[in-house]
Parts: structure tokens; sequence; C-alpha cells
């Protein structure tokens, strides 16, 4: 064997990076030393690892993308070797790729990976947002370690570790009739108009909430974006559904907003852990898969109001 950890460093840099000059930027070293070294890495193995385009960066080849999870492990047991008599909150080091959905990412993202990274100093953390199908396609790549996420249609080959339940509520504007009740039911909104919110796989649960009740729901606009949806119900265009809740009270318009019970049981979104089956958890992984386990459950989820049976009324 005549590669060396340093190379092994400096491809799994690049490969998380996609391009020489951002892997240099973050790991510190300068780009001809990384690009000499993935070239001796080529050479050593007798294949190519990148796919090199100049308008698009780097890319992994399919050799590429199995070695990366290989090489990931390598260094997580190169690490151990000096860290058998490190203090516990010393003895984890390393990148960790986290995902994180994009509909709660706001309110999670920030606690949890600041929380990581604060107790274990020698942790660096590389958030990303997305929706499911990307955090997906990213963690069978590699690009991923792991992602806090739904259970969405999780396919095969994939682990999820359920950590909290989040049922769904109704929100209308201030000003809406149904803002008076004390819960609405699936029937009372069909008839009604609708704003939902149009991401992969996401948009499938909430239509199958009215389907499983023989209903279909009157969609009068489709966004992909959160705030855009929570300020349009709060000046009145229609009511959303939604799973999870922000702590604010308000849209960013200022206007407030009132959440409803969904009366008769509704099939909860469960917010958890995701991430490549096939592949033994790093210490560094598990570390965080405990963090996270730590603090998200049905009784507290960072940056959120946890579920209430009680009808709520904001702003």
């Amino acid at each position: 064997m005549r590669f060396t950890l340093r190379q092994i460093e400096y491809f799994v840099a690049t490969a998380e990076a996609g391009s020489i000059t951002l892997a240099a930027e973050r790991i510190n070293i300068s780009q001809p030393s990384i690009s000499t070294a993935i070239s001796q890495l080529e050479a050593e193995l007798g294949t190519q690892l990148f796919l090199r385009r100049h308008a698009q960066g780097l890319s992994l080849t399919p050799v590429g993308r199995a070695l990366l999870i290989e090489a990931k492990q390598l260094l997580d047991t190169a690490q151990r070797l000096y860290q058998t008599v490190s203090e516990a909150a010393e003895s984890i080091r390393g990148t960790l790729a986290l995902g994180c959905l994009v509909t709660f990412a706001p309110m999670v993202l920030p606690q949890i990976a600041h929380g990581f990274a604060t107790e274990f100093s020698g942790v660096k953390v590389l958030p990303e947002v997305a929706d499911q199908e990307v955090l997906l396609r990213k963690l069978e790549r590699a690009e991923l370690d792991i992602a806090l996420s739904y259970d969405l249609q999780v396919p095969e080959g994939f682990d999820f570790t359920p950590l909290a339940a989040l049922p769904p509520y109704a929100m209308v504007g201030h000003s809406d009739p149904l803002a008076a009740h004390t819960a609405v039911t699936l029937e009372e909104l069909a008839g009604r108009e609708m704003i939902l919110l149009d991401l992969p796989l996401s948009r499938d649960y909430f239509m199958g909430l009215f389907a499983r009740a023989g209903l279909t729901p009157k969609i009068s606009g489709r966004f992909h974006q959160q705030e855009v949806i929570r300020t349009m119900v709060a000046n009145g265009f229609g009511y959303t559904i939604a799973n999870i809740r922000p702590r604010s009270d308000v849209a960013l318009d200022g206007r407030g907003v009132v959440k409803l019970r969904i009366a008769g049981p509704q099939q909860p979104m469960r917010l958890g852990l995701l991430r490549v089956a096939r592949q033994h958890p790093t210490r560094l992984v598990q570390t965080f898969m405990d963090h996270a386990a730590s603090m998200i459950s049905d009784s507290y989820i960072p940056g959120m109001e946890t579920p209430d049976p009680a009808p709520e009324r904001l702003g």
C-alpha cells in the first residue's frame, strides 16, 4: 500500500466540496497540493476517481463514489488510533456532512448543528438543506453522512430512526371565520380554498390526508416556500395544513395566524434520522445520532412548539 492517509483526506474533502478550490478553502491546503495528491492516488489505484468538467467542477465516478464510503471509514478508524486516551468530549473528531429537510431546517438545524459542534470541539459540521428527494440522492452518493428528515416514502436501502411525531394541523388567517373554532374537520376544510406546500413527497402526504377520508381539497395555490404560504394565509387567501410548529406567532408581514386542531385521528409525520442502511455508522455519525436523540423527542423539538392537542390562537 503506497497511498497515504493525507491523500485519502484530500480526496474526501474534494469529493464533499465538489471542487478543488472549495476543498482548499475548507481544509486550508493549497490547491496544487490537493490536485497532486488526488493525481497520485488515482495513479496508485489505477482508476479515475473524478470526472473533471470545467464549467461544473468535479463529480465522482462510480468507483469514486464507492471509494468515498470506504475512505470515510478508513479516516474514522485512523482517528480512533489517536483517540484511545483522550477525554470523551475530545475523542470525536472529523467533518460531518449533515443534511436537513428544508421544511423544518430554519427551526431545528441551527440548535442541533451548533450544539453538536460545541460539545465536540474537534468536529466540523457541514450543513446542507434540501427536499427529501435530494437528501436521499446525496446520502446514496455519500455526499451526506446523515440527514434529519421525515419518514416520507423512505425507499429500501435506507434506515430511518424516528425521534418525534408531528400531527397535522390547519392554519388560517386571524380574520378567517374558522379562527373562532376549537377544531376543524377535513370535511369543513375540503370546500375551502387551500394553499398547498408543493414539495416532492410532502404534497402526497397532505393530499393523502383528504384521500383517506374520501375527499378532494380545493387547491387555489401551490408554493415551495413555507413563509410565502404562511403570509398568504395570514392575508386571507385561504388555509393550509402543516406539521411543523414555529414558535413565531406571526407571518413575515406581521399579520397573525391561528392554528386549529384537525378533528379525528390523523397520520402524523415523523421527524427522525435518515441514512444509508448498508453503511455501518462511523463513530462520528453514531455520536451525532445519540446527540440528536437526546435533543429531539415528542416533548421537545429545537426551535418548535411541541404538538398540543388543544387549539391555539396566535397573533
